[in-house]
C-alpha cells in the first residue's frame, strides 16, 4: 500500500498530527487503512477533507456543525437548500454574537469611565461592580 502517512498529510493540510488525531476520534476522518506495520495510510482525498473542515471552521462552523455538513455532501438526497439552510442559521448565531459582544463592549465602557486612576485599589469603580455580581 502506498497511501500518505499522518506526516505527509499533516503537512500537505497544514495542521498538526494531533489534529488529524483528534478529527478522527470525533468521527470527522474515517479511520485509515494500516500498513504492514501498523501505521496510517491516507489516501489523497482526506488532504481535501481536512482542507475542507478548517475552511469551515474558520467560517465560524463548530465541529458537529461541519460533521452535519459533511454528512450531507455525501448524501446523494440531500440539496444546496440544506447547506443554505445551517448557513443561514450560522449567520443568525454569528448575529446574536455579535449582539453579545457589543453589550459587553459598552458594559466594560461604562466601567472604563466611572474608573478613577488616581485612587486606591480599593476604590476601583471596576472592581467593586464586579464584586457586586458576586451576590
Amino acid at each position: 500500500m502506498n497511501g500518505l502517512t499522518i506526516g505527509e498529510v499533516a503537512k500537505r493540510a497544514q495542521v498538526h498530527i494531533e489534529t488529524l488525531r483528534y478529527y478522527e476520534r470525533r468521527g470527522l476522518l474515517a479511520s485509515p487503512l494500516r500498513s504492514k506495520s501498523n501505521y496510517r495510510q491516507y489516501t489523497d482525498d482526506i488532504v481535501r477533507r481536512v482542507r475542507f473542515i478548517k475552511a469551515a471552521q474558520a467560517l465560524g462552523f463548530s465541529l458537529k456543525e461541519i460533521k452535519e455538513l459533511l454528512s450531507l455532501r455525501a448524501a446523494p438526497q440531500a440539496s444546496c437548500t440544506d447547506i443554505r439552510t445551517r448557513t443561514e442559521t450560522k449567520i443568525t448565531d454569528i448575529d446574536a454574537k455579535i449582539d453579545w459582544l457589543i453589550a459587553m463592549k459598552q458594559a466594560l465602557s461604562r466601567l472604563v469611565e466611572e474608573c478613577s486612576t488616581n485612587g486606591p485599589l480599593t476604590d476601583c469603580a471596576i472592581l467593586a461592580a464586579l464584586k457586586n455580581q458576586e451576590g
